[in-house]
């Protein structure tokens, strides 16, 4: 893989390295703030289906869908841009984030969660 080359809405589903079930991580970034508010999984129909409705898509590995976040908490995210990290086995997703990003209702799945280094 070639790090000096982008992908395009024409090529990236030819760039992305997904794992062995299809899917690619992705690290969802609230683009004014920079804040990490989650990590969630895509495969390339999630990767579709957000670039056309730039709404935030993805894969529940746990109910085997597709959901749309924010469909019934009202917790849009709202695509602003994806990015592929270097080895196209990464996604980072910037948006506009209305409300709290973490299903338990914290601004993001990492609040309240540090695990102490001391």
């Amino acid at each position: 893989m070639r790090s000096d080359i982008d992908a395009t809405p024409e090529n990236w589903r030819e760039i992305i390295r997904t794992n062995a079930d299809g899917l690619i991580p992705v690290i969802v970034q609230e683009a004014t703030s920079a804040e990490v508010l989650m990590l969630a999984w895509m495969d390339v129909e999630a990767v579709s289906r957000t670039l056309e409705t730039k709404r935030a898509t993805y894969w529940s590995r746990s109910r085997q869908e597709y959901w749309v976040k924010g469909e019934t908490s009202g917790h849009v995210q709202h695509l602003r841009s994806l990015s592929l990290d270097c080895d196209a086995d990464a996604l980072l997703m910037l948006v506009d984030q209305t409300g709290p990003a973490c299903h338990t209702n914290t601004p993001t799945c990492f609040t309240g969660r540090t695990i102490s280094v001391d």
